[in-house]
């Protein structure tokens, strides 16, 4: 089993919940049609010139009748529906495979891949690797790549002044070669730049939820404390008169029971903010700063489990023996407890934490007992979303996580406190990662 935990939690949503998938896709109508009404006056405009004042033979009322079924659907688009509203893919995808017929048909009719706009097929290609679904980038690779073998094959003559223009047909096989890679180079190489900018997109979008949830539980605890601190008073003014009121009254008073009801639940309440005030977690959540080995414990706290053991320890610089503190700030918490989590849960028995400072820096180093990170997984650490198919990944035991996004949300939100986040694995075999601070971005 890989050593690399980024469960549901971690990203902020709550463990076994699955998000509806969303139907509504990422091209919008307005987009759309401003670029169709672009090529409907691009196209024209070309056949116009071509035609009238270039004074090139070519089916002119065909040609403009396949301009203007372009035209049409646009314009049929634009008036049903709000330019504001967002395709879904299957729709998105229906709109591209007509702009690639349409194109098809006016190349047909103007030369095939003679004509020198044939390489406008890759346009619609290139969109629905950036922007639709992988089965909908397929399918439309997959039509344009027909069209373009069709066209090689089957044209009408290319308008030219002086009768017909020949080209050799080795100099077409090529080209339609060259066209076919280009849908697949370009298919490929957009459709991975884009997954890689959405998955990025979706992981700081998590680290962001969870940052949010962070600063909630903090101002939550925060109040509580508060809470708890100024309603003492007037509980204990409750507490008290209730204790004079049983006292006072004779014991076989209607009343006494009632009274001695209401100073047993004034003590309970006592009791419960007594409590509540104790608690590490919440009540010391109003102090601004706290010294790093209490900071490592609150943020480890939540993911302890009683067979594995946290072992804290110091290494001080001689020349600053007094231990550092470090601003209870959300992104820290959070980033070093989504690390001590990963520590924890992989873990045989013990999880050391090495807390060492000087004059310039501080530096937390989590190491643990258990089996290390892959080596294939190492190297690609702090990327969102890794592979499940990485080397030695349990996919029995880590199904469904979304692999890499916690370790991913920790290196973000710590490095977005002025610090560093590196990994290796240990002399004995386990994980270790390092956290660093220049003590100046600490205060």
């Amino acid at each position: 089993m890989s050593h690399l935990t980024a469960d549901s939690a971690s990203a902020g949503m709550a463990p076994g919940v699955r998000t509806k998938r969303r139907t509504v896709g990422r091209v919008r109508l307005r987009t759309l049609l401003i670029i169709r009404w672009i090529a409907v006056a691009g196209q024209a405009l070309t056949l116009l010139v071509v035609h009238f004042v270039l004074g090139f033979p070519m089916a002119i009322g065909w040609a403009g009748a396949t301009v203007a079924a372009l035209a049409a659907v646009t314009l049929a688009a634009q008036v049903r529906r709000p330019q504001s509203e967002r395709l879904t893919d299957r729709e998105s995808a229906l709109y591209f495979a007509f702009d690639i017929l349409q194109l098809a048909v006016l190349l047909y009719l103007t030369g095939g891949l003679n004509n020198p706009f044939s390489v406008l097929v890759l346009a619609p290609v290139t969109v629905s690797a950036a922007a639709l679904s992988t089965r909908s980038t397929i399918g439309l690779a997959g039509l344009a790549i027909a069209c373009v073998v069709f066209l090689a094959i089957e044209h009408q003559p290319l308008p030219w002044p002086e009768g017909a223009f020949d080209v050799p047909d080795i100099f077409v096989a090529g080209y339609t070669i060259a066209l076919i890679l280009a849908v697949i180079f370009l298919t490929f190489y957009v459709y991975r730049v884009a997954q890689e900018s959405r998955r990025l997109s979706d992981a700081l979008a998590a680290a962001q939820a969870a940052l949010d949830r962070e600063q909630r539980v903090s101002s939550l605890g925060a109040l509580a404390a508060a809470a708890a601190h100024e309603l003492g008073s007037p509980l204990g003014t409750i507490s008290l008169i209730a204790k004079e009121l049983a006292r006072d009254l004779p014991p076989d008073s209607d009343h006494r029971a009632d009274a001695d009801l209401l100073v047993s639940q004034s003590e309970r309440c006592r009791q419960i903010l007594a409590d509540l005030s104790r608690k590490p977690d919440q009540s010391k959540d109003h102090f601004n700063v706290l010294p790093a080995g209490l900071l490592v414990e609150l943020a480890a706290a939540p993911h302890a489990r009683p067979h594995v053991a946290l072992r804290i320890e110091s290494s001080p610089d001689p020349a600053e023996p007094r231990d550092p503190v470090i601003p209870r700030r959300p992104e820290i918490m959070h980033g070093l407890g989504n690390l001590l989590q990963n520590a924890i849960e992989f873990a045989r028995e013990e999880v050391k934490v090495l807390i060492a400072w000087t004059r310039d820096a501080i530096v937390i180093t989590i190491t643990d007992d258990g089996p290390g990170f892959p080596a294939d997984v190492l190297r690609r650490l702090g990327d969102p979303y890794l592979s499940g198919g990485s080397e030695g990944l349990d996919q029995t035991q880590r199904q469904g996580d979304h692999m890499g996004l916690g370790i991913f949300i920790a290196q973000n939100l710590i490095e977005r406190t002025g610090g560093t986040v590196g990994f290796s694995n240990n002399e004995y075999g386990g994980a270790e990662a390092r956290v660093s601070w220049p003590r100046s971005v600490l205060g």
